[in-house]
């Protein structure tokens, strides 16, 4: 639990309970920043008095009690698009880790309440300036052939993460930004080749692993649960469907892409000893996933084909209620941005960027296309879920104005811009763009609509000059801005490149007092939504359903399938 065993609570902890005793704070950001700065979640819980659910049970452990009603055995059918395992460093679905979750692990899990909890680490401590962080490994963990899990494994991981060859989104993410450095080299465009930094991660022995940032970063365990950064044994070679070596209670059976994965429970390593899962009991003897994308994976559930899925699109809310199920909803930071490569024409030019945001009205996406749910989106990708989110000033229409800039972009008579469409979501994509063509249209901006298959969307979502990519919820509205928008970082789609952003960024995420890092994070959300790289119309709310024989189905914002503790009655 604590920074420094011998020492106690890291000394900002005492400093949290005054804030929230005061007011200042409340409960819900004293337990996050309480549990990042190593304290346990039970703990967490009860310094701030409220009950511990399920996830916080006292054991530091990341999974619920044991149920004692649970059955043993049985297999859980999950429908949900079936794809490729290659190398989870760049993967860029979540589908792709649902897969992976079961054979592969992480060193923290944040849970459904949006705290984070030990994972393979059994606990961590921050220094008081938050540049060093300290992870003590979980002793006994076995990998599926027999090696034990220990520290020279996670820096193998870490230093294969800041390789620039691999191009893996996790250098995007602060922690990871923070363990590299300028190699003297440029790149093909002339940009700086960022390499890691000598002695960055580090085995202090074998069950401790020391991680030296450049910056302080209080996002740490939190970073350490973004799905690209499961830990692989050292003997990986992609594709891992090849070779599925994990520390998970299951191992793969069986892959065929955009058909079936079949996960079966570990019960011998792979050199014929007994495996005993470090995680506690785990019920289900095997996970089936089977194919079917968003729009008909209701439709397999209404079947009986299926025990649950991964999502299903709010048109079809009225059809889920009549079912025979469990529907499970979440408010989250999941969204879709409608976003313009500002290194592309026409979308270089800044005026005519700002012009098409102007004739936009996001406050109407909610009502038309959610009936009411999720939030209203405001241009920055910070949502108001996340804890350092800073309310700016209601946008606004004005189509007068859109007019003047599209004039002033050189543009006086209007003009003609596509935008790709995958759909990747369900069919509100095309909805939210169709409400935008006929927004648009009132500026003198013909908005036409490239419709493509999602698979191929994803195959140029990070070049199309205009197009409309689905992200994921996560924790902090800075992790989403660090992988997304910093300059170079694999994933920034809108080749956008503001050094002024970047430098705010870093300061806000180097703020330890909750309520000053919600002020800079005002200047942070003011530099991206002027410089108009998107409409980020709206922040959806997510659906999902599971059987009434399933018992334990984990709601998660993120829709991470951990399902360690799910029984079949």
């Amino acid at each position: 639990m604590a920074r420094d065993r011998n020492r106690g609570v890291h000394p900002r902890v005492p400093e949290l309970q005054r804030q929230l005793a005061d007011g200042h704070i409340d409960r819900r950001s004293f337990l996050r920043t309480t549990t990042l700065l190593g304290v346990s979640a039970a703990a967490a819980y009860a310094m701030a008095g409220v009950p511990a659910p399920a996830w916080a049970d006292g054991m530091n452990m990341p999974f619920p009690k044991d149920d004692p009603k649970a059955r043993m055995g049985g297999i859980l059918k999950v429908g949900m698009q079936v794809q490729k395992m290659e190398d989870p460093a760049t993967y860029s679905w979540v589908e792709m880790s649902n897969q992976t979750r079961h054979i592969i692990e992480y060193l923290a899990m944040t849970g459904p309440d949006n705290i984070t909890r030990p994972m393979l680490a059994e606990s961590w401590e921050a220094s008081d300036d938050l540049k060093t962080w300290t992870f003590h490994l979980r002793k006994g963990v076995l990998w599926h052939n027999g090696d034990e899990f220990v520290a020279d494994h996670v820096v193998w991981n870490v230093e294969r993460w800041l390789d620039p060859a691999l191009a893996s989104s996790n250098v995007g993410l602060s922690t990871f930004s923070a363990m590299r450095e300028d190699s003297g080299k440029k790149d093909d465009k002339g940009k700086p080749i960022m390499v890691g930094r000598k002695g960055a991660v580090e085995a202090v022995d074998k069950h401790t692993v020391r991680f030296n940032l450049s910056k302080p970063v209080l996002s740490v365990a939190e970073d350490c649960y973004n799905y690209p950064t499961a830990i692989l044994h050292p003997s990986f070679k992609a594709p891992l469907n090849d070779n599925p070596i994990g520390t998970g209670p299951f191992t793969l059976a069986e892959l065929k892409p955009k058909d079936r994965c079949i996960l079966k429970r570990v019960t011998k390593t792979t050199d014929g000893k007994d495996f005993t899962y470090w995680g506690g009991k785990v019920y289900l003897d095997e996970i089936h996933y089977y194919n079917f994308d968003e729009d008909n994976q209701l439709t397999a559930f209404a079947s009986g084909d299926i025990d649950a899925i991964y999502e299903f699109g709010i048109e079809q809310y009225e059809l889920a209620k009549a079912l025979e199920g469990n529907i499970i909803a979440a408010r989250t930071a999941q969204t879709l941005c409608c976003r313009m490569r500002v290194s592309e024409k026409p979308f270089d030019n800044k005026k005519l960027r700002q012009a098409f945001i102007t004739a936009c009205d996001n406050s109407v996406y909610r009502d038309l296309v959610f009936q009411g749910g999720g939030d209203i989106g405001e241009n920055h990708h910070v949502a108001p879920v996340h804890p350092e989110y800073y309310a700016l000033a209601p946008l606004k229409r004005d189509v007068a104005k859109a007019k003047q800039l599209l004039a002033e972009a050189g543009y006086p008579n209007g003009v003609s811009v596509t935008i790709d469409v995958g759909n990747t979501d369900g069919p509100w994509h095309q909805t939210v763009c169709e409400i935008m063509r006929d927004q648009v249209k009132d500026a003198g901006i013909d908005l036409k609509i490239n419709v493509i298959p999602p698979s191929k969307y994803w195959e140029i979502w990070d070049k199309t000059p205009f197009g409309a990519t689905a992200w994921t919820h996560r924790p902090l509205g800075t992790m989403v801005l660090s992988l997304g928008y910093r300059q170079g970082v694999p994933w920034n789609e809108s080749a956008y490149d503001n050094p002024e952003f970047d430098k705010a960024l870093d300061v806000a995420e180097s703020i330890f007092d909750v309520e000053k890092r919600r002020a800079q994070m005002a200047k942070v959300e003011k530099i991206l939504q002027d410089d108009a790289v998107m409409v980020q119309p709206v922040w959806r709310p997510v659906f999902t359903i599971a059987g009434k024989k399933v018992h334990g189905y984990p709601p998660h914002p993120t829709q991470y399938h951990q399902f360690n503790k799910v029984w079949i009655g």
